[in-house]
């Protein structure tokens, strides 16, 4: 089934911005408003926005309505989720996701939105993994620039260097070099655990991975690439891009579980030898740069670090 990419915007169009998991302000969207609309955007909120229900933007049904609005108004052309935390896998109970097939348009956010682009990629549309709006500023210019050239089709590559002073030939740096291609896909490492075994999950194979995380216990980081590895996502990659594991910590640090995230990660590889990037610029960190799920990519990493190029066109 090829893969349709959404139109690229022009000024003038319009981004919704919707809550689909936790409850934001308007306030807290003000810079995230000015930015987009610096771009020459019209800003739609979502009727969510300001509403709370406990930690939620509103009940699942009324997410979920918030989002299908959106999704079926031909005057919208990208949607932005408002912010992450936990609750978009409720939605996906009573979405029309369809629409996108119809009229494919942008759905941008990262985070607790992979359990929509995993839904998108299965269905063969497109997605931006990048920052949302919550939040923004506080981010590097990379990161907003990144996000406005996918979404005005003008993105082309994100690169990764390794940090100043990094011995490329040390181990622990835990990147392979070569090259690869492939559709790019993956997301927040606990979601795409928790999506395994669910119509939502993805099938890796042939394709480049990328996952990320925040905040986690390191052994349940190894339970969770421990279930990756044994349902064998490992084996067959054309490549593996691992971001941002951010905060992750031992549940006791006087009885350490032995190994960092990017460590756990490099083992579960096993004998495979396609190209391998760690400490990608994206995830929970300040330079969380854009990133096009379903588009046709090119990996290429060197002893210098990372470049990920995008291929053009409406359908890959």
């Amino acid at each position: 089934m090829p893969v349709l990419i959404p139109p690229a915007l022009r000024p003038g169009d319009t981004i919704a911005i919707v809550p689909t998991a936790r409850a934001i302000t308007v306030e807290e969207l003000r810079v995230g408003i000015a930015l987009a609309e610096s771009w020459g955007l019209r800003v739609k909120l979502g009727a969510g926005i300001g509403r709370k229900h406990f930690q939620q933007a509103g009940t699942a049904e009324e997410r979920a309505a918030d989002l299908q609005a959106a999704l079926d108004d031909p005057t919208v052309r990208a949607i932005w989720c408002a912010r992450g935390g936990y609750g978009t896998v409720h939605l996906l109970d009573h979405l029309d996701l369809s629409a996108l097939r119809r009229d494919p348009k942008w759905i941008v956010g990262f985070s607790d939105i992979t359990v929509l682009h995993n839904a998108l990629h299965n269905m063969g549309v497109a997605s931006l993994h990048a920052q949302m709006p919550f939040n923004i500023g506080a981010k590097t210019e990379e990161c907003r620039s990144t996000l406005r050239n996918a979404l005005f089709g003008e993105m082309s590559e994100v690169r990764c260097q390794l940090p100043v002073g990094t011995d490329p030939g040390q181990p622990t740096t835990g990147n392979r070099a070569g090259e690869c291609e492939g559709i790019l896909l993956g997301g927040n490492l606990s979601l795409l655990y928790a999506l395994r075994g669910t119509p939502y999950d993805i099938d890796p194979r042939g394709k480049i991975l990328f996952i990320e995380d925040l905040d986690e216990l390191l052994y349940h980081v190894d339970r969770m690439v421990q279930n990756l590895r044994l349902a064998g996502w490992f084996k067959e990659l054309a490549g593996l891009i691992v971001g941002g594991m951010s905060d992750m910590r031992d549940k006791n640090p006087e009885d350490p579980f032995g190994k960092n995230a990017e460590r756990i990660i490099a083992d579960a590889l096993g004998d495979t030898t396609y190209p391998v990037s760690f400490g990608f610029p994206a995830g929970h960190i300040d330079d969380n740069r854009a990133l096009i799920f379903g588009q046709k990519a090119k990996l290429s990493v060197t002893a210098n670090g990372a470049t990920l190029s995008f291929e053009g066109g409406m359908l890959v």
